[in-house]
Parts: structure tokens; sequence; C-alpha cells
């Protein structure tokens, strides 16, 4: 069997079901060499900046590494900005939707919000509320995504910084999608790890 039998899916039949499962469990090992293969397209992102997105994305990751923060974070780091050539618009929440179910829903969450953290370094400048961060204080990973933001994220646009390479990250990118999808012992709800100074899953 190499297809389906069905053009409509409620007329399908479990071997039609068990052969898709099967197929799209084996396509699933895929995902981080497509993220890492897609990662390279940020090179032809937003410009303007002194660095591309690629290296901007290299450059968070590589803070979060050398400040000794978990595999979780890294990767976190690494691909907080890949929704910015697929969706402008809410790219925090495409990047989050990639990563929700492989790591702790701490980085999930800041890497959903951090483009509402990120506005408290510029919106005055154009016209928006520096503040809009504020709506999240409830949270107990706001103290967390401030700290994402200011070390790791507003900070790495520097070309004079030396950034590791896409091929440094990548084991990590593959342990990481290589997880059981939303595994409680991953997800860990409400758990909290601190940014910097942790020994390395």
């Amino acid at each position: 069997m190499d297809r389906v039998s069905f053009t409509k899916m409620k007329d399908g039949t479990k071997e039609d079901y068990d052969f898709l499962t099967e197929h799209e469990t084996e396509y699933t090992k895929g995902t981080a060499h497509r993220l890492l293969t897609a990662m390279v397209d940020l090179n032809k992102g937003l410009s303007g900046y002194q660095v591309t997105r690629l290296g901007h994305s290299l450059q968070s990751a590589t803070r979060a590494w050398r400040d000794r923060a978990d595999t979780d974070w890294v990767v976190a780091a690494l691909l907080h900005d890949i929704g910015d050539i697929y969706a402008p618009y809410n790219h925090d929440e495409y990047a989050a939707s990639i990563l929700k179910p492989f790591v702790r829903e701490q980085c999930t969450w800041c890497v959903q919000t951090h483009g509402d953290f990120q506005m408290v370094y510029y919106a005055h400048h154009v016209g928006a509320d520096p503040e809009k961060r504020s709506k999240h204080k409830g949270s107990p990973y706001f103290d967390d995504c401030a700290a994402f933001c200011e070390r790791w994220d507003q900070a790495s646009f520097d070309p004079a910084y030396d950034t590791l390479p896409l091929e440094f990250f990548a084991p990590m990118v593959e342990e990481v999608f290589a997880r059981k999808p939303y595994d409680p012992a991953v997800i860990r709800t409400g758990a909290r790890e601190p940014l910097t100074g942790t020994s390395r899953s």
C-alpha cells in the first residue's frame, strides 16, 4: 500500500488510517532536519538590521548556551523568530506552536509572548504601547520572559559578537524533536528552570 483508497476522509478504512498513522509517524522523524533547513531561509527574511534574522537567532541561542541554559531554553532561543518569514504578524505564536509539543511549557510561553515583551524597548518610537507585556503580569513565567528578552533577544543584533554556527545547535534541535510529543515529563506544566547557570540536559 502506497496511498489510501479514499477521496473523502469519511470513506476511509481502518487499513487506510493504520497506513497513514505509520506513514505520518515516520515523516515526523524528519522534523528537526526540516526546521534546520528552514532556519537558513531566515537569511532571506527582513533586512535592515546589522545582522540577518538567522544571525540574530544564532546569536540568541549562543547567548543562551553561554549562560548555561538548558537544552529547552537554547532551542527555544534558536527558534523563537522562525516565524518571521512565514507569519510576520504573529511570528511569536507561530514559533511557539512548533515548540509546544516538545519543550517545557515555560519556554513555549516565553516564545509565544516575547513579541509583547519586546515592545518595552522600542514601542515609544513607533506609537505603540511599551507596557504591552503588562497584560501577562499574572503569569508565573512573566519574569522569565522579561529575562529571555533582556539577556538573549534584544541584545542579539551585534555583528561583532562571536556567534556559534547552526551546525553547533543541530544536535540539540534533533534531540528536542525526537522526544515523544506532549510528554508530561517534558512539558512540566508550571515548572520553572533558571535561564542561567544550570547544568545542561
